[in-house]
């Protein structure tokens, strides 16, 4: 099989209709290995409160389950209208907040909210390879793509999406739950960009129909944007770009047009890129200034600096 990375990109591919800002976010001073970030800017349950009733008092449920990635605010909403939640083994409204030594219930299953603590937020960077999957434990054994991250003291790493074990390339990862959820969500169309090696022959007609749309067995689905990057003999490179997530997509998107795809990396998230010099098993910690065009991106408000963020030995590729 062709071994050959994917030819550099040489052209721009098309953006989305939506509002997009054109900032982009040059690597800081000394640093040759930054990301380029590039901005396209039930039924009814009687609830008595669990908690004090003093708005100054702890933080909204809601709000500290969506930082610790157990859910968006508007599912965890639901959740507390069908009386799923509870605190002090009371069933809580939306208005109710947590507090210090507060026991929390979730499908009467107990929650230890105190790590989703307030914590600045990180997101890192990292180059998957083929191989690894993105879960915490693998029952088959196989390697996970937390093993190779710094372990966090008071919260978790969230993946934003997930790659299947073939499938190499970047992949967001944050302790931020809300965040995660914010450039995950279906309603918010983020583009997915890849580099796919095509074995066979794709036709001018082929592209059209992927570009238009095709059945698949969970609904119809296209690409966005297809531009071919070259290649020799029967593999070919494409960059193709999709606004959804869903599993497999582009592998199946190619396959029902009779080809096999024998390569795929995805290069971009949103407006995060895969830094060129960054290694398989690497990654690569955002900016507070990376951060904040990414919240800017996902449509929420930057955050305060007022705790200081532990430091993460860096571990992009050097030159040898």
């Amino acid at each position: 099989m062709n071994s050959k990375k994917p030819p550099k990109k040489t052209q721009q591919s098309s953006k989305r209709s939506a509002p997009q800002s054109k900032r982009t976010l040059k690597p800081s001073k000394g640093s040759t290995e930054a990301a380029t970030v590039t901005l396209s800017v039930a039924p009814e349950v009687q609830k008595k409160s669990a908690v004090t009733t003093s708005s100054a008092d702890g933080e909204r449920i809601q709000k500290v389950l969506a930082r610790g990635g157990i859910g968006s605010r508007r599912e965890i909403e639901r959740w507390i209208n069908e009386g799923r939640l509870k605190i002090n083994s009371m069933i809580v409204g939306l208005g109710d907040r947590l507090k210090t030594g507060d026991h929390l219930q979730l499908n009467d299953r107990v929650v230890h909210w105190e790590k989703f603590a307030a914590q600045p937020t990180r997101v890192l960077l990292y180059h998957k390879p083929v191989g690894e999957v993105v879960t915490r434990r693998d029952p088959e054994g196989r390697p996970v793509i937390f093993s190779k991250l710094p372990k966090l003291a008071a919260s978790r790493w969230i993946a934003v999406g997930r790659l299947d074990i073939n499938t190499s390339g970047l992949l967001l990862v944050t302790n931020n739950g809300e965040l995660a959820n914010h450039l995950m969500h279906p309603s918010s169309e983020v583009e997915r960009e890849y580099a796919v090696r095509i074995l066979g022959e794709v036709t001018d007609a082929m592209l059209t129909r992927l570009k238009e749309g095709v059945e698949l067995e969970d609904g119809k689905a296209k690409f966005d944007n297809i531009i071919f990057f070259g290649g020799e003999g029967a593999n070919k490179w494409y960059n193709v770009t999709v606004a959804e997530g869903r599993n497999r997509l582009v592998r199946r998107l190619w396959e029902s047009q009779n080809v096999v795809v024998s390569r795929l990396m995805r290069v971009r998230y949103g407006p995060v890129v895969l830094p060129e010099r960054l290694k398989t098993n690497a990654f690569y910690e955002l900016t507070d200034k990376e951060l904040d065009l990414l919240f800017e991106f996902a449509g929420m408000p930057g955050e305060k600096r007022y705790i200081d963020k532990p430091e993460i030995k860096d571990q992009r590729s050097k030159k040898r």
